[in-house]
């Protein structure tokens, strides 16, 4: 009965350890330059929209 429960714990901490690999992050872009500027929320209406700034918002470029 022991090894039971060592089985099952040690299947709670191998899953546990895999869930942080289930979904890889994205690196940051680096804007603010060339045209490239954060905005909190969507890019404005006329810009495109490139990625995720480091503050979170969205990272945009003049067209």
């Amino acid at each position: 009965m022991k090894i039971l429960s060592f089985l099952f714990a040690l299947l709670l901490v191998v899953l546990h350890g895999a869930a942080g690999f289930a979904k890889p992050q994205k690196p940051f872009m680096r804007c603010g330059y060339r045209g490239t500027f954060c905005f909190p929320g969507m890019c404005p209406r006329g810009n495109a929209y490139l990625g995720v700034c480091r503050s979170g918002h969205s990272c945009c470029k003049w067209l």
